[in-house]
């Protein structure tokens, strides 16, 4: 055996989370993802989503699927985590993940496969399971996110001042007087503007406003606009992905998740939801359903939008043993 299947072997008995494979895919267009699995050869195939756009697969992720029964795989987005080249935009839409995902799994071998994905990680596993039904066994959402401009608005322009108004305030008075009349286009316009001293502070209110309404008891509710526009720190990385994915409406038709929900029908599907999640809030997840047979709600009280409130990991972790309780079963 060689050297580094031995040092992984050893890693697995040490960690059962540690993965089994670990390399960068090339995906074609300049990319490569970085993708890894973990679990048993053999096991339930599944992949998990992250969220964003933009953000990564972290290792704590690994742990969501039990070890025994679970041959899952996990990937950075193009341009997002450990994939190259990081940060790109370049060629980088919802078909685009989509067809990474099914080079994926044509890599393993995989016939089908559970799909588990939370906020965008949730919009990219029902845009997948839409394109391709026969290939997904089920589907394991938290935070159900359809990608619409309806939604952000919803979340930044009547969520945000109804529960934090002088967050609000602070997150227009970021922007010109002349721009805050269109404060989100006006935003995605500045992230992705080559200009350091427009992108910067840009990003930086953007994602500590999303902070915010993303966590049940934030720990910051205002924004030092001085220090933001004063920072020459390193910048988030997701702010300028979901600005990208964000003003071309996420690389879909108007409300194609929700048209389309009937392309769902066969697949068993269970969405956790955080009863106080500003972001994707209940009424979501409920309008979905209403168009999905064969899903289940799981409302998640005291919590919010993020997979660490209370509650969240733990119901996550169940939808899955549960779904897979499911396809054993039948």
């Amino acid at each position: 055996m060689a050297p580094d299947a031995e040092a992984g072997k050893a890693a697995r008995r040490s960690d059962p989370f540690a993965p089994l494979t670990s390399e960068l895919l090339d995906v074609g267009d300049g990319h490569q993802i970085h993708v890894e699995s973990v679990g048993r050869e053999g096991g339930i195939a599944a992949v998990y989503l992250h969220g964003g756009p933009g953000s990564g697969c972290q290792p704590d992720h690994r742990r969501l699927f039990d070890p025994e029964r679970f041959h899952a795989v996990l990937f950075d987005q193009r341009g997002c985590g450990r994939s190259r080249p990081k940060g790109s935009r370049e060629h980088n839409t919802t078909a685009h993940l989509i067809s990474d995902m099914e080079k994926i799994r044509e890599r393993f071998g995989f016939e089908r496969w559970m799909v588990v994905g939370g906020s965008w990680g949730a919009t990219l596993a029902l845009a997948y399971a839409q394109a391709h039904p026969d290939r997904v066994s089920g589907l394991a959402l938290r935070a159900t996110f359809l990608g619409t401009s309806e939604e952000l608005d919803a979340a930044f322009l009547h969520t945000l001042p109804r529960f934090y108004p002088a967050l609000h305030g602070d997150f227009l008075d970021m922007l010109p007087e002349d721009e805050r009349a269109t404060p989100l286009a006006s935003y995605y316009r500045r992230i992705l503007d080559p200009g350091a001293a427009v992108h910067g502070p840009a990003a930086r209110a953007w994602h500590d406003t999303e902070r915010a309404l993303s966590e049940h008891t934030p720990k910051q509710t205002r924004l030092d606009l001085a220090a933001l526009r004063a920072s020459a720190g390193a910048l988030p990385s997701t702010p300028f992905m979901e600005a990208h994915y964000f003003a071309n409406d996420c690389f879909m038709r108007p409300n194609q998740l929700m048209d389309e929900a009937g392309l769902l029908a066969g697949i068993p599907g269970i969405m956790v939801q955080g009863r106080y999640d500003l972001l994707c809030p209940p009424a979501t997840s409920h309008a979905l359903a209403a168009r999905w047979p064969g899903s289940e709600i799981r409302i998640i009280d005291e919590a919010g939008h993020i997979l660490y409130d209370p509650g969240i990991r733990n119901a996550v972790m169940k939808s899955i043993a549960d779904l897979a309780s499911h396809l054993t079963a039948s």
